[in-house]
C-alpha cells in the first residue's frame, strides 16, 4: 500500500504524503509514518497543526531561506518537535524574481526564463544542491540515523529541495530509483501546488506568456531528478561512493537509518 492511498485532506499544507511503502532493491520497504514530505507549514491551520502534532514528529527540515520565510513566514509550532533549519538553494530563483512576477515584468522575464533557460536553470540547480551541499545532506542522514525519526521534510513547496533531500535519503535505504522517481512526480500535480504569494500560473489573470515562461519551475519533471543522479555519477562513480565519500555515510550509519527506516 503506497501512501497516496491514505492521503489526508490538509487545508493550509500542501503537497503532503507519508513516503512508507515504497521498495528497496533487496525486497523490504519504507516503514509507514517514518518519513514525511510537504510543502511548508506557515500557514496551517489549527486542524492541519493538530494533525501534524498526531504523527509523532521528532523533527521537522525545513529547508527554506530566509526570503522564503520573509515571504511566507515561520513555521507552525508543533508541540515536542525539533525543528531544524537548513536553508538550500531554490531552484525557483528568489525574491526578487517574485517581484517581476508579480509585476508582470514581461520583457524581463523572457529573458531570464525564455528559450529553454527556465528547465536549464531547474536542472543545474539540482546538480549544484546535489554535488555542494553534501554538509547539509550528511547532516540531515546521521541526523536520522542517530533516532531524529518520525521526520518530516519541507521547503517552500516541496518539490526541489525537499525532493531531493527525500530522494538522497531513499537511496541511502536502497529504495528503487523508479519508486523515488514514481513519489518525486507526485509533486508535479496542479492540486498539490500554492496558489498564492509567489505568482503560481494556474492563478487566474495571469499573462498567459507568463504562465508558459513560469511552467517549468512548477514541473517536478524526470530531467530534473536525473541532472542529479548524473551529477552523482560524474562526481563520485556511483550511489554508493556518493554516499560513503561525499557525504560521509559509514556501512554502519547505513544499517542503523535501515533499521530506522525498512521493514
Amino acid at each position: 500500500m503506497t501512501s497516496e492511498a491514505v492521503e489526508p485532506s490538509l487545508t493550509g499544507v500542501r503537497n503532503f504524503r507519508d513516503v512508507g511503502g515504497l521498495p528497496t532493491t533487496d525486497g523490504r520497504r519504507v516503514r509507514e509514518g517514518v518519513l514525511f514530505r510537504s510543502g511548508h507549514l506557515a500557514h496551517a491551520t489549527a486542524e492541519d497543526t493538530a494533525f501534524l502534532t498526531g504523527l509523532g514528529l521528532h523533527t521537522v527540515f525545513d529547508f527554506r531561506n530566509a526570503a522564503d520565510q520573509a515571504l511566507e513566514g515561520p513555521d507552525v509550532e508543533l508541540p515536542g518537535v525539533r525543528n531544524v533549519n537548513i536553508p538550500l538553494t531554490d531552484p525557483a530563483h528568489g525574491a526578487d524574481f517574485w517581484q517581476l512576477v508579480r509585476d508582470g515584468a514581461l520583457p524581463e522575464l523572457r529573458a531570464a526564463l525564455g528559450d529553454g533557460q527556465a528547465a536549464a536553470n531547474m536542472m543545474a540547480t539540482y546538480r549544484t544542491i546535489v554535488t555542494e551541499r553534501t554538509a547539509d545532506h550528511s547532516r540531515v542522514l546521521h541526523s536520522m540515523a542517530e533516532g531524529g525519526v518520525p521526520a518530516l521534510m519541507h521547503c517552500a513547496a516541496g518539490k526541489d529541495r525537499a525532493g531531493l533531500s527525500v530522494a538522497v535519503t531513499l537511496l541511502a535505504v536502497g529504495v528503487e530509483r523508479d519508486a523515488i522517481e514514481t513519489d518525486y512526480l507526485l509533486s508535479g500535480d496542479p492540486r498539490r501546488r500554492y496558489k498564492v504569494h509567489r505568482g503560481d500560473p494556474t492563478q487566474p489573470g495571469i499573462d498567459p506568456e507568463i504562465a508558459e515562461l513560469l511552467s517549468p519551475l512548477f514541473d517536478a519533471r524526470v530531467s530534473y531528478l536525473s541532472a542529479a543522479y548524473t551529477a552523482i555519477e560524474e562526481t563520485w562513480g556511483g550511489v554508493d561512493s556518493y554516499l560513503h565519500d561525499g557525504l560521509g555515510l559509514s556501512e554502519a550509519t547505513r544499517d542503523r537509518l535501515r533499521e530506522q527506516m525498512l521493514i
